[in-house]
């Protein structure tokens, strides 16, 4: 098939990669314009950019797609199908229409759960038993499109990034099978029951809020790693990327308090202990390697 794709992060990549494999002519690429990153600030293009480019196919990155112009561009390329995977821009009902079989989404949720920009985390973060990825016919609505193909996963104790990295794999497979054979997969409406929104992720959210059950604070250690859910101490910010959850002190302190020499951290209920951590500008490391030379004694409360 004549494809369009549209992606911007490295979850998008190995979808792109997966097409190309598969033998599908990517008429071009669209990913949102490159960003200024790194110390130098220099402009970066996105993963899916500079593997576009590597792959020699044409690539776009306009700031919007709500111009006669743009959508007129999109238009001219006469795809068959757009395939889009987190690209970031609303596509308005012009460049939905433009594609002679429309534009598919690898949306990486079980619809209708977590529609939005960050179902990843938000799944972990609420402590879902499963996620999945679904293929869905993409409409004017936010992820509100029929599904025509889906497929769970438990969540079990992966991280975000472990998890994204799951789903991007599995979400190449299930587009690739779909385009394969694309009558056998019937669109099917999303049900109206059980609709959750996945809000962008705010960064403040990162920072670990001990008043909440250890339960909830493993699940803010693993929803934000990366790049990692954090804590205060002497005016600097100790990343914890995993911890595991103990039992409720015989003596419980106040939530932040730290409980022992291994950096036991009393919550709202029970306690958790990190196990791998990083500081700025460092390495990641062990509670024990940390404390080391960076000394967190036992009474001192973390914000």
């Amino acid at each position: 098939m004549r494809i369009i794709f549209m992606g911007t992060p490295e979850f998008s990549v190995p979808i792109l990669q997966a097409l190309v494999d598969a033998g599908h002519d990517v008429a071009a690429v669209y990913s949102q314009p490159p960003r200024r990153a790194g110390r130098g600030k220099a402009l970066t293009p996105s993963p899916v950019q500079a593997r576009a480019e590597a792959l020699s196919v044409a690539v776009r990155t306009p700031v919007s797609l709500r111009d006669a112009e743009a959508q007129a561009e999109f238009a001219a390329f006469g795809a068959d199908i757009a395939v889009v995977a987190a690209y970031g821009l609303i596509l308005p009902r012009s460049v939905l229409d433009a594609p002679r079989q429309g534009c598919l989404n690898v949306h990486a949720s079980l619809l209708p759960r977590w529609r939005g920009a960050a179902p990843i985390q938000r799944a972990i973060l609420a402590g879902d038993a499963e996620t999945g990825v679904c293929i869905m016919q993409m409409e004017a609505g936010l992820d509100t499109g029929p599904v025509l193909l889906r497929e769970a996963t438990p969540i079990g104790a992966r991280t975000a990034g472990e998890l994204t990295d799951a789903l991007s794999a599995m979400g190449a497979r299930l587009m690739v099978t779909t385009l394969a054979t694309l009558d056998a997969y019937p669109a099917e409406p999303q049900p109206d029951d059980g609709v959750t929104y996945a809000a962008k992720i705010d960064k403040a959210e990162s920072r670990l809020d001990f008043l909440q059950p250890a339960g909830a604070v493993e699940r803010q250690v693993r929803g934000f790693n990366p790049p990692g859910a954090w804590f205060e101490i002497s005016g600097e910010r100790v990343r914890i990327l995993a911890a595991e959850i103990l039992p409720r002190s015989d003596k419980p302190k106040a939530p932040g308090t730290v409980l022992d020499e291994l950096l036991t951290i009393q919550c709202g209920d029970e306690v958790i202990r990190p196990t791998l951590l990083q500081r700025a500008g460092r390495g990641v490391m062990t509670s024990a390697e940390l404390l080391r030379g960076f000394a967190i004694p036992a009474g001192t409360v973390l914000t």
